[in-house]
């Protein structure tokens, strides 16, 4: 099987990118330790066609319902998104003496209020502002922080500052939440695993629906050979056994009954073209199919821009933000409010960009970002947290100053939206209130 993850990757080290070794063996599919791949449904499509197939498909993973929390989106905008470029200070007089050249000028700047704006490539993303579904918290970062990839990164993913914890929050969290699926946990794209979900418990990884299948299954008469011969390998062996095995090839199942099935983006939606629109698109799939998701973990790297950032009107900083806000508008869209409303996207970067421009057109590593927020059970329409200005006493060493920790916020949405009943377990240590940036389920 190609793409489930190796149960026995906890104990290898992310790579600068914050991930591990991906792929599974024979040995780490039967090692998982996931639901029995028990059958089931959420009510929602219970009478569609599409169910129906479900039903029928062998290994089933089971539904979530609603009521046992939202899926939790977690976005990673790896290499350092520059928060001050897409939630703008319009009202801090420093910003554009420090960012004269790459700086988004006051009146290019889209909602917001008296103190922020968006960047105008965050266009697709204003109606959720307005809605009060899309929100942001800035200057947020960690409490020890680093500007470098390798160890911002690590530590973004373990969330455990001053502890020997060396599993990912993400995992930690599946540790103290129930069991659902095979597909509780699922991290969709090319990168390999990401290190938040590094630890004991099972997660499945794959590059998209359509490429999820049986290594070395060329054709529909090769995988039906594949999974005759596992099954009857598997046949009477302990459950500890053969339950991994079972959910494994009950995973290729169902998503070959999805490929059958096809997918319509819904309320005219429209993803786009890239490796994130397709992910997202392929992510809306799996919610609207209930195939029991809790997690999703998606990628969209490649925000370290040191030289070349562009203009306000042109350039790779703004094509970046166009593309995550459309594919993260066309997610909202095309799930509709009321599937949104138990839905979660919440980004997360190693650390932010200096607050002073180079000498190249661009931005260095600094610590302060932003991190954006989308869902219905956000408190959304503002921009959270306390801003500590950007005039020289108020900066870190040059960096915007970190006055959140970021594990608050997940903290917040885990107990809030998730329903997660240890999050101290999740993020051992942390202190602090809540910033209000979720709204409790009713």
């Amino acid at each position: 099987m190609t793409d489930a993850r190796c149960p026995g990757c906890h104990s290898v080290e992310p790579n600068a990118e914050g991930v591990v070794a991906r792929g599974i063996s024979r040995r780490s599919m039967v090692r998982a330790t996931g639901a029995a791949g028990a059958l089931g449904l959420a009510a929602s499509v219970a009478d569609s066609p599409l169910s129906r197939l479900l039903f029928d498909a062998p290994g089933l993973a089971s539904a979530a319902a609603s009521a046992a929390g939202d899926v939790l989106v977690v976005l990673s905008l790896r290499g350092g998104f520059d928060g001050l470029s897409a939630v703008v200070p319009r009202a801090d007089a420093d910003y554009v003496r420090l960012r004269p050249s790459v700086g988004i000028p006051t009146g290019h700047l889209l909602a917001g209020d008296n103190r922020f704006g968006l960047h105008p490539a965050l266009a697709p993303l204003v109606p959720f502002w307005q809605s009060g579904t899309f929100g942001a918290v800035h200057a947020v970062g960690q409490v020890e922080p680093s500007r470098s990839h390798f160890s911002a990164m690590a530590e973004l993913h373990r969330a455990a500052p001053g502890s020997s914890l060396r599993t990912g929050w993400l995992d930690r969290m599946l540790g103290v939440s129930p069991a659902t699926s095979v597909f509780r946990a699922t991290q969709i794209g090319q990168i390999g695993l990401l290190a938040s979900l590094t630890g004991p418990n099972p997660e499945l990884v794959m590059s998209s629906i359509a490429d999820f299948t049986l290594n070395g299954a060329w054709n529909a008469t090769e995988e039906k050979r594949w999974r005759t011969a596992l099954s009857a390998m598997h046949r009477g062996a302990p459950a500890t056994i053969a339950g991994p095995a079972g959910n494994a090839l009950g995973a290729v199942a169902t998503t070959a009954v999805l490929k059958t099935a096809g997918y319509t983006p819904a309320h005219g939606a429209i993803y786009p073209t890239g490796e994130l629109g397709e992910s997202m698109r392929d992510l809306a799939q799996l919610i609207k199919s209930g195939v029991g998701l809790r997690i999703a973990c998606l990628d969209f790297g490649e925000w370290d821009f040191h030289a070349e950032m562009g203009t306000v009107d042109s350039g790779r900083q703004r094509d970046k933000l166009a593309e995550l806000a459309a594919a993260m508008a066309a997610f909202a869209t095309d799930l509709g409010s009321a599937l949104m409303a138990n839905v979660v996207v919440a980004t997360l970067s190693e650390f932010g960009r200096r607050v002073a421009e180079n000498g190249s057109g661009g931005t260095d590593h600094g610590l302060g970002n932003a991190v954006l927020l989308l869902g219905g059970g956000v408190v959304g329409g503002q921009v959270h947290g306390r801003w500590p200005g950007l005039a020289t006493e108020a900066l870190a060493d040059g960096d915007l100053a970190v006055t959140t920790d970021y594990r608050l916020i997940l903290r917040e949405i885990l107990t809030e939206r998730c329903l997660v009943s240890a999050p101290d377990t999740v993020f051992p240590g942390l202190t602090g209130t809540s910033l209000g940036v979720t709204r409790p389920r009713t």
